[in-house]
């Protein structure tokens, strides 16, 4: 069972749905819960995927606790009647860290996608970061996207065993949609083109209106043409429509299909962001990125040179995107960087991960320590970055995993 709820956890999924679907091994069964249903309903189709149940929890502004309630509910209920032999959550959004609880207390394995990202600072992003640290507690399978993403694990107590590196599945998916060559861009007119993306939970009110104002001073440039692809959030909306709106060098459209954004953002030129996602993205396409958070749990790209941690300052917003349209050798530097996160097979590796340790048969019930057996052929070793960490206490441990060396075939961003 894969669960998902919003658009990136589609995005991100896909690729390992599709995988499954090639694969003899496995049927997935694709369980939605509405959590950005408009915008899901969207692309997957597009994407190739088959929607088994559709929950739809979403109320006109719940709160998180509310949401909460109504996710484990439904995904319980779920689990209870299709009696899946694993469940697999993507990242760190509510629908996630439900998901992964439900199946716990249904005592079936979870595997987690995007695991190992974390900034340090629990409510930032919020409720995010605090969403894949407890996922981290309760997964089986821990499929890092990065080689620091894994270290993170390992630092946490996660068993070397437990952790595979495999690069992101959102490049699987979007050297895919490119290929497919079915995406329209939005932009229309010939001038250096910014693509703005804002939504983040943190970052909205004041913060989120004073960027705005920032951002409509970029437009009054006159050389630029942004374009604003708006979150169906109220408050998104409230912030940035009336800085934004009505600006004839700011192109503000309804969410975009992923097709259409994956066309976007290839005819872009500057990317400013607080999006996780797209600043995987980005650099994929060598479109510099500018991160309008004041933390990232995807250090990789800024390291690289990619991509830009600038804050929520207007000032520091303006003047960077200002050294990036105006300093030719800036821009290209930038564009030029490393891509940190993925080389277009993740989840292939992910697929045969699950394979592998599905090789004796379906486990028996419980994600305990009785759950899973030892693959034939494989003994311990070392994660990518790092050795085992230390033990968890048991009360709080994850499922025991099989020994196997989780380096084989790891994604290598250095290779």
């Amino acid at each position: 069972m894969l669960v998902l709820g919003t658009r990136p956890e589609a995005i991100k999924l896909a690729p390992v749905a599709r995988a499954m679907a090639a694969s003899s091994r496995f049927e997935p069964m694709v369980v939605t819960t509405g959590q950005h249903r408009e915008m899901l309903h969207q692309m997957l189709g597009l994407l190739g995927v088959g929607v088994k149940t559709d929950l739809a929890v979403m109320r006109d502004r719940q709160g998180l606790a509310e949401l909460t309630a109504r996710l484990m509910r439904g995904l319980g209920g779920a689990i209870r009647t299709e009696r899946p032999d694993l469940v697999v959550v993507q990242g760190d959004t509510t629908t996630a860290l439900c998901g992964a609880l439900a199946a716990f207390y249904e005592r079936v394995p979870v595997a987690h996608v995007e695991a190992g990202l974390r900034t340090g600072v629990p409510d930032n992003p919020f409720p995010e970061e605090l969403n894949r640290c407890l996922i981290g507690r309760i997964a089986h399978w821990h499929f890092a996207p990065t080689a620091s993403a894994a270290r993170h694990l390992l630092a946490e107590g996660v068993p070397a065993a437990q952790v595979r590196v495999t690069g992101n599945t959102v490049v699987d998916n979007l050297l895919w949609v490119l290929a497919e060559g079915a995406g329209r861009s939005a932009f229309r007119t010939g001038p250096r083109r910014v693509l703005l993306t804002l939504h983040r939970r943190e970052n909205q009110g004041d913060a989120m209106r004073a960027m705005g104002s920032a951002l409509r001073r970029l437009a009054d440039r006159g050389d630029v043409e942004i374009v604003l692809p708006l979150h169906r959030s109220p408050a998104v909306r409230d912030a940035l429509l009336p800085q934004l709106g009505g600006h004839s060098r700011v192109r503000v459209v309804e969410p975009l299909d992923y097709l259409d954004f994956a066309a976007t953002l290839a005819d872009c030129d500057l990317v400013l962001t607080d999006s996780g996602g797209v600043q995987e993205e980005a650099p994929g396409l060598g479109k510099p990125a500018l991160v309008l958070r004041t933390t990232t749990e995807r250090p990789e790209a800024v390291e690289a040179g990619a991509a830009l941690l600038v804050g929520t300052d207007p000032e520091v917003i303006l003047a960077a995107a200002g050294r990036l349209l105006d300093d030719p050798e800036e821009y290209r530097r930038m564009a030029r960087a490393r891509h940190p996160f993925g080389d277009g097979h993740a989840a292939e590796r992910i697929v045969d991960r699950l394979a592998e340790d599905f090789t004796e048969g379906p486990p028996s019930p419980g994600p305990g320590p009785e759950r899973h057996g030892t693959p034939a052929g494989h003994g311990p070793g070392d994660t990518p970055g790092g050795a085992d960490g230390p033990g968890r206490p048991r009360s709080c441990a994850p499922p025991s995993a099989p020994q196997r060396n989780p380096a084989s075939g790891s994604y290598d961003p250095t290779a």
